[in-house]
């Protein structure tokens, strides 16, 4: 299994997700996703062939290491981690989606000048989107998956295997066998530590999803006003300086501001304001000593 394309998608994500989330994402890489590739899978590999039982009947050994095994371990872990991400996925797309309508938007526009989210070069800038609004939402949503899928898998794991401990002996008296047999498992001891390890980065997972969750939910909305009113602020100010920097603002830019609620007024754009009229008064010449001084223009 491949689990390149797995990486590439879900790096993505780590720019529009929490430190939480961030945390949630190191922790599903470096002790779920590594440990399984590179241990569990070189443990479980001969399972069944090391499946030992004290029979000759044939088909006897296979019938009981199905009873036992019915999943293994490694695909039900891998199983996990798939449905455990496809959620984050479903922030990936939504965070695409809002992007190529801010594409649109910006192509169907009119206006040739620069793009706030363009540098000097006209290059697109990366646009890191803030959980807020529809965004918010899916958030929520994909933890709310990602809990229940957690619990759900280890459940099944407590369901199928009795526990989370590997015996080293099993008895079996599933038909063909002629009586009750006694079946060995390979590396017991090994299987236990990897199955604990496995089911406490599974809960340490659920505890920064559900952590995460009780973040957003008391602490979302908020921060998400404080957010959009810090973004609005930070937007009128580059417009400002985009204006200022090409001689467009002047009286209207000043009745603009006078005319603004005062929690929205800000006394740094009336400076602006100021010196770009100041600049524009001291750098142009003055009509009215060129009409005093005609001898000046005649020589």
């Amino acid at each position: 299994m491949s689990w390149d394309k797995l990486y590439t998608l879900l790096k993505g994500v780590e720019n529009h997700s929490t430190s939480l989330g961030k945390i949630w994402l190191s922790v599903l890489f470096i002790f779920r996703i590594t440990i399984l590739v590179l241990a569990a899978e070189k443990v479980w590999g001969s399972e069944q062939s090391d499946f030992i039982c004290n029979t000759q009947q044939p088909g006897c050994k296979n019938v009981c290491y199905d009873h036992f095994f019915p999943v293994s371990h490694i695909r039900l872990w891998c199983l996990q981690l798939i449905f455990v991400s496809t959620p984050v996925l479903l922030v990936t797309m939504h965070v695409i989606y809002k992007q190529r309508e801010e594409r649109k938007s910006e192509e169907s526009s009119d206006s040739t000048e620069t793009s706030p989210n363009t540098d000097s070069k006209g290059q697109k800038k990366e646009k890191r989107h803030h959980i807020t609004g529809p965004l918010w939402l899916t958030y929520i949503c994909s933890l709310i998956f990602r809990l229940l899928f957690e619990a759900g898998f280890l459940y099944v794991l407590y369901l199928i295997y009795n526990g989370f401990k590997m015996p080293r002996l099993v008895k079996c008296e599933q038909w063909p066998c002629p009586n009750i047999v006694d079946c060995f498992i390979s590396k017991p001891t090994e299987k236990t530590v990897f199955i604990i390890f496995m089911v406490a980065s599974s809960v340490i997972c659920m505890m920064l999803n559900l952590a995460e969750l009780c973040y957003l939910l008391f602490k979302g909305p908020h921060k998400t006003s404080e957010t959009n009113s810090r973004e609005n602020q930070d937007n009128e100010r580059n417009e400002r300086r985009e204006l200022s920097s090409k001689g467009l603002l002047g009286h209207e830019a000043r009745r603009d501001i006078s005319n603004r609620p005062e929690g929205q007024y800000r006394p740094e754009e009336e400076v602006e304001v100021g010196a770009e009229q100041h600049w524009r008064a001291t750098s142009q010449p003055s009509t009215k000593k060129m009409k005093e001084r005609p001898s000046d223009l005649l020589c």
